[in-house]
């Protein structure tokens, strides 16, 4: 399974979908990342794989950072979710 998360402007709140397959991740990666390229402002929606019926939708302008990674049995791909982790020292 293949997550997806959008982190919005002004808002603590991640949106996720996931993804059965790598290419329809990276298919929507790329859609969101046109999408943050565009001057003009368009609605985006994304659909999810793992939640039949879960559907977002927000718009290119609220978009500030995109990822995706990987999600095994045990959680992550030993990767913590999110853009930043904090090192233990």
């Amino acid at each position: 399974m293949f997550i997806l998360e959008l982190t919005l402007k002004e808002t603590p709140v991640t949106l996720t979908v996931q993804k059965k397959e790598k290419a329809d991740a990276e298919g929507d990666y790329q859609r969101v990342i046109s999408a943050m390229k565009s001057s003009s402002i368009e609605l985006l929606e994304l659909t999810c794989d793992h939640q039949v019926g879960k559907k977002v939708a927000v718009f290119n302008s609220a978009i500030c950072a995109v990822q995706v990674y990987e999600k095994t049995s045990g959680g992550t791909s030993g990767r913590t979710p999110g853009f930043f982790a904090v090192a233990e020292s």
